[in-house]
């Protein structure tokens, strides 16, 4: 039922919409075997069945051709998947094919020089850049890829394992006077003040900002809507800048993890005094057991805006 709420200010954060229904076979697929997606509640365990059932073939990850949310995850299963493997001795009659909608493997080129060597350290990992997964044919156990320069160039794979990342997009119910014409919340990109509407912010993966969308982001985002909305309230005109802060913590593996930090220029922006690209077991554990720790217990409660202060610290306040 649909009500209507007055309101003298608006904060919108409604996030993104996953749509597996834009791929032919999906989500129907998610009920047969070897097809997850760690991207939904109603997917993510049948990862963990795929793996264990996993005997011989091809394991294949997907990027869909359009802005996703947490943009490492998709990578971030494919190393995972060869490190388990390795691990249970599978690794040998395994073909694992990371098939990305984007022309690059990273957006950040530090860190995807760091990743190309990942990828050629591990000779059973193939990369395909420019294939956009456009169908699932479950009971044949087929995936079937769109070459994006050649649109009338399709590819299809059989696939034991099979990892969707899903088309996404802004939530139906945003579109309209708020929205940019894709639908996308219509942001400054700096103040994140609505562009039309003086008395509206946004922040997260709602919005057109063009930054990694990342809970990292929106973290970083908090404090400029709240501190700017403060002053528009008291009739000032806003004035803190969101620099396009986002992060991605590149787990390659059950013990190591790449800590890719940057901005809005793809320019790396790095907490730590050290070169973040390289893999490593502290940053592995960073991720697996601090970051949760901060989610939780300070960023939903309204206490982490996001490393900028300890990042100053840590590089004698030039960060």
């Amino acid at each position: 039922m649909e009500k209507k709420i007055q309101y003298d200010y608006l904060v919108v954060a409604v996030g993104n919409q996953l749509k597996y229904e834009q791929i032919k076979g999906l989500p129907e697929a998610f009920n047969t075997p070897g097809v997850c997606s760690n991207y939904s509640p109603l997917y993510v365990n049948q990862t963990y069945e795929c793996l264990k059932n996993f005997k011989k073939g091809n394991a294949i990850f997907t990027f869909p051709s359009t802005p996703i949310k947490c943009p490492g995850a998709p990578q971030k299963i494919l190393y995972i998947t060869e490190d388990y493997l390795r691990r249970t001795g599978k690794l040998n009659n395994a073909r694992l094919i990371y098939n990305s909608s984007l022309g690059v493997i990273f957006g950040v080129k530090k860190y995807a020089d760091a990743l190309w060597k990942v990828v050629k350290s591990r000779p059973q990992i193939e990369v395909n850049l420019r294939r956009n997964l456009v169908e699932v044919i479950p009971s044949e156990r087929k995936a079937i890829f769109q070459n994006l320069d050649k649109p009338e160039e399709f590819f299809t794979h059989d696939y034991e394992m099979l990892h969707v990342t899903p088309p996404q997009g802004p939530p139906t119910a945003l579109k309209g006077d708020l929205s940019d014409p894709i639908g996308y919340l219509d942001l400054n990109k700096t103040t994140l003040q609505h562009t039309k509407y003086k008395n509206v912010f946004g922040l997260g993966d709602c919005a057109n900002t063009p930054n990694s969308k990342s809970a990292a982001a929106v973290a970083a985002q908090s404090v400029v809507v709240f501190q700017n909305l403060l002053s528009v309230i008291n009739g000032k005109e806003p004035k803190l800048v969101y620099d396009g802060y986002a992060s991605c913590p590149l787990v390659t593996s059950n013990s190591t993890c790449i800590l890719a930090e940057f901005d809005y220029n793809l320019q790396p922006l790095e907490t730590f005094p050290m070169n973040q690209a390289m893999e490593r077991r502290s940053m592995f554990y960073l991720k697996k057991d601090l970051v949760p720790f901060i989610y939780w217990n300070l960023m939903l409660k309204g206490y982490w805006n996001g490393p900028k202060t300890l990042r100053n610290i840590m590089h004698l306040g030039m960060g």
